[in-house]
């Protein structure tokens, strides 16, 4: 669809070819009408074109190059070139792609450099309007001369700005507030939770982001342990000014890569973008970069068969001290993707953040239970946070300490909550009962065995076995004895309990 004012250009510059008694619209006369076309001539003038000037020149080629026909020939009818057709076409097929909904002289502007042999080329080149400098305009809003702006869109993302929108009041020049949060903020305002426990790995924390280079820590630890707890414990006690003088007046900032990445549709723009970020990090030598899943910045923004990535961007600022970072990833991550970049990986100081024991998530479950408390209008009795930390150990498997028992908790009230009558005021007590029912639901078990005592289960294990496994009285000895040697505490906890081969002919009962 053709913009209106690209209908009006079009229609002057079919009036203008028959005023001058010309058979065919050629491009040199579609360019001296896109002169008045309001978009075209922002782009011309934002690259420093003389509008005149070329309006001058235009007007000669027209006169003194192309033939009027005779006084009593017919000129109701014109005719287009090839050459106008192929632009009209272009600009069409690039504004489908583009996803917009029309077209508008800037758009034709450019698609008539695609007919370099024209005079109405080589007028624009001319006058030092080149094809660079317009797209450069209409993609990113940069005039000739001009230094590309970290400019961002709070409302849409950067590849869709527009240049020829009068309103600029959603542009903002902060690139920090659009593509990061600030914690320092968050824990001023009381949105991040108290961190528990873990004042080794904080001490190393604050050691390496105090050195003098390479202070970039990377915490390193299987999901749900407290990585990005880590973090926001330490934007915390910033807040709270309990941290030696070095670090008093540090500012954290967590990178969006989400936001980052959304909406780069040109080459160059998620550079820009990551430059604008360092560059604003940079400004204060307080202020502190934290990348969450920081393994995702290598391959970010390269492409294909390209080595430069986000990852050799950081890498000049990182090795010079210039650029405080602290990443967090998990030992898959770290060794799949992170530690195979050996120039990166020894930029960063290697902090693991291992699962915390049953004893220790108990005291960060009665550290964080008065702000689950405050949000489900609920008291969590003490036996109740123990169970929950043990039996989240024993029947969570797949997942780990203190996470685990942490949604435990956070559902065990959500579910008092939602059980309440709505005109109660009074808070609920939770208790062991309370939490069974929730990790039998989230386990999938039957409640009754949620609780079970193990040294009952342990007693009975051989004879329970040889009830429902007849013939196997071997197997079922191994097997038990393996079990027991492990719960007895003569196993290591890092390696299986028993590894077994059952053969035999088919159907003698081995799965």
């Amino acid at each position: 669809m053709l913009s209106a004012d690209l209908r009006k250009t079009l229609n002057s510059a079919i009036a203008d070819t028959q005023r001058r008694r010309h058979e065919f619209v050629t491009l040199e006369h579609l360019l001296l009408a896109l002169l008045d076309d309001p978009s075209a001539r922002k782009v011309i003038l934002a690259c420093h074109g003389d509008v005149e000037s070329m309006r001058t020149a235009l007007e000669e080629f027209i006169t003194d190059k192309m033939e009027a026909l005779p006084e009593d020939a017919d000129t109701s009818s014109v005719h287009q070139t090839l050459g106008v057709s192929r632009v009209l076409q272009r600009a069409l097929l690039h504004v489908q792609g583009a996803g917009k909904p029309e077209v508008n002289g800037a758009n034709l502007l450019v698609a008539i450099y695609s007919e370099p042999e024209s005079f109405a080329v080589h007028v624009l080149n001319e006058h030092g309007v080149t094809r660079r400098d317009v797209t450069l305009y209409i993609s990113h809003g940069v005039a000739k001369g001009q230094e590309p702006r970290p400019l961002v869109r709070r409302t849409e993302s950067a590849g869709n700005q527009n240049p020829f929108d009068d309103d600029e009041s959603d542009v903002d020049d902060d690139p920090l507030s659009a593509y990061a949060v600030d914690l320092s903020e968050k824990a001023e305002a009381g949105k991040i939770e108290p961190l528990i426990g873990r004042d080794q790995e904080v001490t190393r924390l604050i050691q390496v982001l105090c050195r003098r280079r390479k202070n970039n820590p990377v915490l390193v630890g299987e999901p749900g342990v407290g990585k990005t707890a880590v973090v926001e414990g330490l934007a915390l006690r910033i807040h709270d000014g309990t941290v030696p003088p070095a670090l008093a007046e540090g500012h954290i900032y967590a990178l969006d890569m989400g936001s980052l990445l959304a909406g780069t549709k040109f080459r160059g723009q998620f550079e820009e973008r990551l430059k604008a970020v360092v560059a604003a990090i940079q400004e204060d030598e307080n202020n502190i970069l934290f990348i969450d899943e920081i393994h995702t910045i290598v391959g970010a923004g390269a492409t294909s068969g390209g080595t430069m990535d986000a990852s050799n961007m950081l890498k000049p600022a990182l090795a010079a001290g210039e650029l405080r970072c602290i990443g967090a990833t998990t030992y898959k991550d770290f060794k799949s993707s992170f530690e195979r970049d050996a120039a990166l990986a020894r930029r960063f100081q290697k902090i693991e953040i291992v699962e915390p024991s049953v004893a220790e998530t108990v005291l960060i479950l009665q550290g964080l239970a008065p702000v689950y408390e405050d949000h489900h209008n609920v008291k969590f009795t003490p036996e109740a946070i123990e169970t929950a930390a043990t039996l989240a150990h024993k029947h969570l498997r797949d997942r780990h300490l203190p996470d685990s028992a942490i949604d435990v908790i956070d559902e065990t009230g959500a579910a008092a909550r939602l059980a309440a009558d709505p005109d109660d005021e009074e808070a609920k007590t939770i208790d062991v009962v309370d939490v069974e029912a929730v990790i039998a639901r989230m386990a999938r078990i039957p409640p009754k065995s949620v609780s079970t005592d193990d040294r009952t289960v342990l007693r009975n294990l051989e004879e329970g076995l040889r009830e429902v496994l007849y013939g196997q009285d071997e197997a079922v000895a191994a097997v038990a004895a393996a079990i027991k040697r492990a719960r007895a505490g003569l196993g290591r906890a890092d390696k299986p309990i028993g590894s077994f081969l059952f053969a035999g002919p088919t159907g003698v009962g081995k799965t």
